[in-house]
């Protein structure tokens, strides 16, 4: 019992210093976004992404990655997109762009793991996209797309629903007044708390879950199932792997930082963490909301486009990061410390709590609970 107690504590206390070490990236990540999300009007979301024309497809990945949303709500505001009329390979890039290309998964990896990361995830990101909107364009029939749209008016409920028709809503004045102004402040923080309340159960998972693995599994067996003692066979092999792991794993949208961290500490390829990271949307609730908004058909199909593109374009980055020497040489030096300190990212942490108590204070003071309970 002593045993078993003190692997668990173990685990737990990696978990909660690993939360600390990223807590004010959080926090600085969600208010950015936040801003972004009262600045921006999605509402001509369909109007803007009619088809699947390369002018479609930036405009999807720029809205996507503005909207900065969590992977369950990016999938939902997908489905509202491509109902409203939008283009369906415009809504599924914007989806990937919204999980991928987002300013908080940005500073997290770079806080993390390492800047080389966050550059591999940008670089990787709409080369990923290039891949899917090619594949679509070669594979995907208007029949598949006509079965998906009858199934998609049906209306069947996924996840996050309320955050998608938040997203969505009309937005007056100037952009410097929807920031600036009192009602610009109260969205603000209206949509940093929601940002919380939609993450916080994927960030607590992911830091649980990476925690017990790092606490629990040998070095050796990571290194073992990732074949790091054979180079070339690694470099494949992480890229196939990578996103096998995030679908069994359970963990999406940011919540997959610090699984990634052990993941390349355990000797995962470089282009496996990004696989890895990229396949947030492959997991298996997310499938099954697929599931429910598009049909079986389109769900298979889905999956394999994803999956392909994810593990050719993460091939495609780590070759390209070799060539120009930008895969960090050390693994040690993406790790973090087993004691909390005062360095600056106490500081930080310390900062950005006191800037999201007053966020949260002004969400309660402002009708914000009744917000959420309104959206579901």
């Amino acid at each position: 019992m002593a045993y078993v107690l003190g692997a668990v504590l173990r685990a737990l206390t990696l978990a909660g210093i690993m939360g600390w070490d990223i807590l004010w990236g959080l926090n600085l990540g969600f208010l950015l976004a936040a801003i972004v999300d009262v600045a921006v009007s999605k509402s001509e979301m369909g109007r803007l992404l009619p088809d699947s024309s390369v002018r479609s497809i930036g405009k999807a990945m720029v809205l996507g990655a503005a909207s900065s949303s969590c992977s369950y709500a990016a999938v939902a505001m997908a489905r509202s997109i491509f109902r409203k009329g939008g283009s369906f390979t415009a809504a599924m890039a914007f989806q990937f762009a919204a999980t991928n290309l987002v300013i908080e998964l940005g500073i997290l990896l770079a806080v993390f793991i390492g800047w080389q990361f966050t550059l591999a995830e940008f670089t990787g990101g709409p080369l990923m996209i290039a891949f899917i909107v090619l594949a679509f364009r070669s594979f995907l029939r208007p029949r598949m797309v006509d079965a998906a749209r009858r199934q998609a008016e049906r209306g069947m409920k996924g996840a996050m629903e309320g955050h998608a028709e938040m997203a969505a809503m009309e937005k007056s004045g100037t952009l410097l007044e929807r920031v600036t102004s009192r009602a610009g402040l109260t969205s603000i923080s209206h949509y940093f708390v929601m940002n919380w309340q939609m993450l916080w159960k994927d960030i607590v998972g992911g830091l649980l879950i990476a925690g017990a693995l790092g606490a629990w599994v040998p070095k050796g067996v990571w290194e073992g199932l990732f074949l790091s003692g054979h180079h070339s066979i690694a470099l494949l092999w992480g890229a196939v792997v990578g996103p096998l792991v995030a679908i069994l794993s359970f963990v999406c949208s940011i919540g997959n930082v610090p699984l990634a961290l052990l993941l390349w500490n355990g000797g995962i390829s470089f282009g496996g963490v990004i696989a890895f990271l990229f396949a947030d949307l492959l997991i298996l609730p997310i499938l099954n909301i697929y599931r429910k908004y598009y049909g079986r058909r389109m769900t298979l199909f889905l999956f394999v486009v994803f999956y392909l593109s994810m593990v050719a374009a993460a091939i495609v980055v780590e070759v390209v990061f070799n060539a120009l020497g930008l895969v960090p040489s050390s693994r040690g030096s993406a790790s973090i410390a087993l004691e909390i300190t005062l360095n600056y990212t106490t500081v930080l942490d310390v900062i950005f709590l006191l800037l999201a108590g007053g966020l949260f204070l002004r969400f309660f003071r402002t009708g914000g609970p009744a917000m959420i309970r309104e959206m579901g």
